[in-house]
């Protein structure tokens, strides 16, 4: 009987979850709607946060390592995040995942569970 493989090593592993959220991020930060969350932020600003992201995203996909960031409740809050962000957001998700060439159901699995955030990340 063979185990199912676990998200993080369907994704490929960190290497490959890092390049995602590093590809992510700098898209979300060149993006006409969404680069005012990072107008302001310094270089080491936003690397620890994509290095918080990357621990997120492995360890929420079953990964080895251990989260140590807020929860995306309190991370988010006052950031006036709006449904229009959000669509934003999953559309360079989703561009992410495609240039990645990321397959069907791994890609179903991460959207779904960015999805899952929505309520703690949207206020309006």
């Amino acid at each position: 009987m063979s185990e199912e493989k676990t998200l993080y090593a369907r994704l490929g592993g960190y290497d490959a979850i890092a390049a995602v959220a590093e590809n992510l991020v700098s898209r979300l930060m060149a993006d006409e709607r969404l680069g005012r969350f990072w107008a302001h932020r310094g270089e080491d600003g936003v690397r620890r946060e994509t290095q918080l992201l990357i621990d997120f995203l492995c360890h929420c996909a079953g990964g080895p390592l251990y989260y140590t960031g807020r929860d995306m409740k309190t991370s988010h809050k006052g950031m006036r995040i709006s449904e229009a962000d959000w669509s934003a957001l999953l559309r360079h998700v989703n561009a992410t995942l495609d240039h990645f060439q990321v397959p069907a159901a791994e890609k179903a699995a991460v959207v779904g569970f960015v999805q899952s955030t929505k309520a703690d990340i949207v206020e309006a």
